[in-house]
């Protein structure tokens, strides 16, 4: 089983280091597209609804990076030192993977499914 937990914390750390340069590079695009975009813009109300968007969006990209990829990048860290606290934090973040098709759901069953065959292990003993 702990070769399991490994596995599923490498995942996780990946999974959320990948979140991050994500958002990293689409911040940068969109860094770059709204300039381009309010130059289009015509009158002082389209480059406020522009320039509030712009903030917006890269508010909630924090928001989603603060409260997935980071506890991701935690939980994976405390899987491969083997701590008790961290798979019950791999399991919340594995259920909310779980809307993350394809790749986020096959984690997040495999997470459950590990976090299944820990209980059992631990009733048995």
């Amino acid at each position: 089983m702990d070769t399991h937990k490994k596995i599923a914390g490498v995942l996780f750390i990946v999974t959320g280091t990948l979140q991050i340069i994500g958002y990293i590079f689409i911040s940068a695009f969109f860094s770059m597209l709204f300039p381009l975009v309010m130059e289009e813009a015509r009158g002082e109300e389209g480059i406020w609804v522009l320039e509030w968007i712009s903030h917006f969006g890269q508010i909630i990209g924090a928001i989603i990076v603060f409260f997935f990829a980071i506890p991701s990048i935690i939980a994976g860290i405390g899987l491969l030192n083997k701590q008790r606290w961290a798979l019950i934090l791999a399991m919340v973040l594995g259920c909310f993977k779980l809307f993350s098709f394809p790749i986020g759901t096959a984690i997040g069953v495999y997470v459950i499914w590990i976090y299944i065959q820990d209980q059992k292990e631990i009733q048995t003993t």
